[in-house]
């Protein structure tokens, strides 16, 4: 397979994992609260408000909102920076590590069928 090929594949597989987290029981998370999740997630901490909404250039109203809704789900958690007490910073929590370990199981399917598809 090419990388134009592979370029071409890769909507289907972002098609495929959106389509697996969605069958799957538990709630849905949309395209901003999955990009504050991922970032906190997977890059360096630790996060604030503050940063995240300069990392993803939005609003910090909008991250506040999107970690209301991760907070909900027990995703990600909120807690005073004790060296900076008008600070928040946001944590992982144990739930948003098994979101995380799902979240790559359906993407892995999701590759291999693309890989099965483009090969046939």
């Amino acid at each position: 397979m090419n990388a134009l090929d592979e370029a071409y594949g890769l909507p289907h597989v972002l098609r495929e994992t959106i389509l697996a987290m969605v069958r799957r029981d538990g709630a849905d998370l949309s395209a901003r609260q999955l990009a504050v999740l991922l970032t906190v997630y997977l890059t360096e901490g630790p996060h604030t408000v503050r940063g995240l909404a300069a990392e993803l250039r939005v609003s910090k109203p909008a991250i506040t909102r999107a970690l209301d809704r991760l907070g909900e789900l027990d995703l990600a958690r909120r807690k005073t920076d004790p060296l900076d007490r008008r600070s928040v910073i946001v944590q992982q929590t144990a739930a948003g590590q098994t979101f995380l370990r799902e979240l790559r199981a359906a993407m892995v399917t999701a590759s291999k069928g693309e890989a099965t598809r483009a090969a046939a």
